[in-house]
């Protein structure tokens, strides 16, 4: 007897490269594909508006696809768990498919449901697609633990079989027999709600930037191919004022709803690869994009807090500060420096910002100046962005904030500096923050510094029409990095590699100074930039990169640093004069070798470079060898970073973490 199947959709929202969905229809008399949305989690979630627009746009696709194989979309109101079995019987269903989540929690609902199914007598088939790889093997074949350095995983992926191929799309051919039966009631019971259905106030909400669906992400995907100067070179646009602003080739949430596959995208990157070049064995690099959220994943996989300080495993419990109204002032875009402000705006108008944006605001809210935990940054970016998917947004939190991954903790992003570079004339912070517009390009990254007269010009009186800097910036990533060093010092009694040999000691003190950076000293594997985007890294131009000098306070001991820099270090307000010409003084290097987070994969535009760029691969070439770290270190992370907050030799180290009103 033919059987009658649903096929659960929960990511990978398309017909397209579906294996898990040919399942459902190989050989049954019926199919239902349903998605379960449960309206009391929609209006109590920390989703934001926009993110939930993306998905019922990705289901009213889905569901408009499905209708030109005279099937339907069902969208299911409650729980998993509560409805199955009465879908089972009510449907008389024997058997059940769905993609594997490799995320812990998607693993514990999954087992949850197939026990359901074994009672029920239901078939449960489970199908890989979200991933280009069987993440177990990867861990299997490291000895049962994820790798935790990029360079690793490189290594383990390279001894086993490539990604397989994409199967077809899902065709009236393929579903041969096999119907949904589609009551006339059909939209009523399980039509795709609406925002206002869910409870959202959609009252000026703005037209969406990314459409969802399968048929945007596809369209998309062939307008990224046709940049085949980009695939035949692997050249990655310099960032500019442009790169910025979202792109109509951007596909970072499509994939992460998994409207556009993976295997699809490597691919297609293959083939074109091969007709530009002719050859047949393209390199690791080209995947560079996809292979950092594997790597993410990876890691993941088997760590239910993975998203947390507390109790995992891989990640340094750095004593951050509680300062509620500080991470408001950020979340909100009110920190007082535009290139922030108009980053965090464009993040809740628009869902999406660059990835070096990304590390901006991320570097700002945590080691760079406000000291705030990683997790704070994370749940707002959960909320907000798109493309936020549980693994790779915990672990680029973790990379950036250098509690996890990444420990290069001297290189910090100026908010003021960085951007000006990116974007001179401040085209970007005029269209995210109006109120700035009269401002010239000499003041708009620093509009506090404006004379009387030109704020007055502008319209815009710094500290009554736009807050003043929250913050002292020069002031408080010196006292911070300070506070990592002293962390990573207690950290490297257990290693052996020197980690500390390389911080910075001295600059030449002109404003004009190189930086260093450890990666240009060492030798490595060819590693693009750990990236999920195809399209910008950090620039090399490092002409305003100055590095903190060490030396010439380190022997006066932390306590002499806090006694120097108390007074000058505000996290609310800064003083309406004295200090305020020289408050964000660029005393720190503006680029910082990291992923790029949480999926922002190959958003384009801008031209190619060329030394400069080179010099951010070297900077990435010997980053694994510098971020090793063995789980036995990783075991006693804990018991290591537990002694600033417990250990009464560790004053110096209380009296940093208590600097923050």
């Amino acid at each position: 007897m033919a059987p009658n199947s649903i096929h659960w959709f929960r990511k990978g929202l398309r017909l397209h490269d579906n294996p898990a969905l040919q399942e459902a229809v190989r050989g049954a008399d019926t199919v239902r594909c349903v998605y379960f949305l449960d309206p009391w989690f929609a209006g109590s979630s920390n989703l934001g508006v926009n993110r939930w627009r993306f998905l019922l746009q990705c289901l009213d696709d889905l569901d408009s696809n499905l209708r030109k194989l005279n099937s339907r979309l069902f969208v299911i109101r409650g729980q998993p768990a509560n409805v199955f079995p009465r879908l089972f019987k009510e449907w008389k269903i024997s058997r059940l498919t769905f993609e594997y989540d490799s995320e812990p929690f998607g693993k514990e609902r999954d087992a949850a449901i197939k026990k359901l199914a074994m009672e029920a007598g239901v078939e449960v088939i489970v199908k890989t697609s979200h991933t280009l790889y069987n993440l177990d093997k990867i861990i299997e074949l490291n000895g049962g633990q994820p790798p935790l350095t990029y360079k690793r995983f490189q290594t383990l992926i390279s001894r086993i079989d490539p990604p397989e191929m994409p199967v077809e799309t899902l065709s009236n051919t393929i579903m041969g027999c096999c119907v949904t039966p589609v009551s006339d009631d059909h939209g009523d019971k399980y039509g795709v709600p609406s925002l206002e259905e869910l409870g959202f106030d959609i009252e000026g909400l703005p037209s969406a930037v990314w459409p969802g669906g399968e048929t945007e992400a596809l369209t998309r995907i062939e307008r990224h191919l046709e940049r085949k100067a980009w695939v035949a070179n692997f050249e990655r646009p310099r960032m500019n004022a442009n790169s910025l602003l979202a792109s109509p080739t951007g596909l970072s949430p499509y994939l992460r709803f998994g409207c556009l596959s993976c295997r699809l995208f490597y691919f297609k990157l293959t083939d074109l690869y091969r007709k530009v070049k002719k050859t047949s064995t393209p390199p690791l690099s080209l995947y560079g994009q996809l292979l950092w959220r594997e790597f993410f994943y990876t890691a993941a996989t088997t760590n239910p807090r993975f998203d947390n300080v507390e109790g995992n495993p891989i990640c340094v419990r750095i004593p951050w500060d509680k300062n509620p109204e500080a991470l408001a002032k950020w979340a909100e875009a009110k920190t007082g420096f535009p290139w922030i402000d108009a980053i965090m705006t464009q993040l809740r108008q628009e869902g999406w910002i660059h990835h070096l944006a990304r590390h901006a605001v991320a570097c700002f809210l945590t080691r760079g100046d406000l000291w705030i935990s990683w997790e704070e940054g994370m749940k707002v970016f959960e909320e907000l962005l798109l493309d936020a998917d549980w693994s790779v947004n915990a672990g680029s939190w973790m990379w950036l904030s250098c509690s996890s991954f990444f420990q290069q903790f001297f290189h910090c992003y100026c908010p003021v500096g960085f951007g000006r570079r990116t974007d001179p004339n401040g085209d970007f912070i005029r269209r995210y923050l109006p109120i700035l517009r009269g401002f010239p390009a000499k003041y708009i990254y620093d509009p506090w510094n404006a004379p009387d007269s030109v704020q007055a010009a502008a319209k815009c009186i710094i500290g009554i029409h736009y807050p003043k800097p929250m913050v002292n910036h020069a002031e408080a990533s010196r006292l911070n990095i300070e506070r990592m060093k002293q962390i990573y010092q207690q950290l490297s009694r257990y290693r052996g590699l020197g980690l500390l040999a390389s911080v910075p000691s001295t600059h030449n003190g002109n404003g004009n100074g190189m930086a260093y950076y450890p990666g240009e000293q060492q030798s490595g594997t060819n590693t693009p930039a750990p990236a999920v985007s195809g399209s910008s890294v950090a620039s090399g131009n490092r002409s305003r990169s100055i590095l903190l000098n060490f030396d010439s306070e380190e022997h006066k001991g932390s306590s002499g640093i806090q006694q120097q820099k108390q007074q000058q270090l505000g996290y609310h307000h800064m003083p309406d004069t004295g200090h305020t010409s020289q408050l964000t003084q660029c005393n720190v290097s503006h680029d910082m070798a990291g992923p790029q987070n949480s999926g922002h994969l190959l958003h384009t535009g801008g031209s190619m470079t060329g030394k400069s760029e080179r010099e951010s691969e070297r900077d990435l070439e010997g980053e694994d060898d510098t971020l090793s770290i063995s789980h036995e270190l990783q075991r006693k992370i804990t018991e290591v970073t537990s002694v600033h907050a417990t250990s009464g030799n560790q004053s110096s180290m209380k009296k940093l973490t208590q600097l923050n009103p």
